[in-house]
């Protein structure tokens, strides 16, 4: 698995509020950690049962994150970055995560100190046409106190001969990131599995 991770605080760089709704009224933020049941309202969660386990474990209280946004979709367009796979195909989601502990949120060190270690643990994951990157961004929380915070883009790709394999990879890799976090979170650096 490739794992990397990098920082966006810029500008021009985007930034999440929340709570958000898109333009057209389509999609919203719902609050999975306080309300779990909104999950079945996630369109991609209803389509992709793996995307729906992480974000069910992400929300749950044994998770020190909530989410905030998700997206997955299938894709021919292979970048430059892509091409090392030697694949034609491939499957990607998102999840925007922020840490529940108002502290953690909202210093920068401890979203990118988290990112840096969660790549470094998951490049000792076992071989698999994947793709993870970790984005720390800047927040605007309304429903915080102190609304300036940070979050964390996790960007997953899987790749393959076609959508089927290029998803299975997909669906591997995001049980190998989820358990690279529950390590991560619970300070324990054994083998990824």
């Amino acid at each position: 698995m490739l794992a990397e991770w990098t920082v966006e605080l810029g500008a021009d760089d985007p930034q999440l509020e929340i709570p958000w709704t898109l333009e057209d009224g389509s999609s919203r933020f719902l609050d999975l950690k306080r309300q779990p049941e909104l999950l079945l309202e996630i369109p991609e969660a209803c389509a992709y049962s793996e995307l729906a386990e992480f974000l069910n474990w992400a929300n749950s209280p044994d998770s020190p994150f909530e989410t905030a946004k998700c997206d997955a979709w299938t894709s021919r367009e292979i970048n430059t970055e892509d091409e090392v796979f030697g694949e034609p195909c491939k499957f990607g989601s998102y999840v925007d995560l922020l840490f529940v502990d108002k502290d953690r949120r909202t210093q920068f060190a401890e979203n990118e100190g988290f990112v840096r270690s969660l790549a470094k643990l998951l490049r000792h994951a076992p071989e698999l046409a994947s793709a993870v990157e970790c984005t720390v961004r800047r927040c605007l929380d309304h429903r915080a106190e102190r609304q300036a915070c940070f979050y964390i883009t996790f960007y997953l790709n899987g790749y393959g001969e076609d959508e089927p394999q290029a998803r299975k990879r997909w669906a591997i890799a995001m049980k190998m990131v989820q358990h690279a976090i529950m390590q991560q979170c619970h300070g324990k650096s054994g083998p990824i599995r």
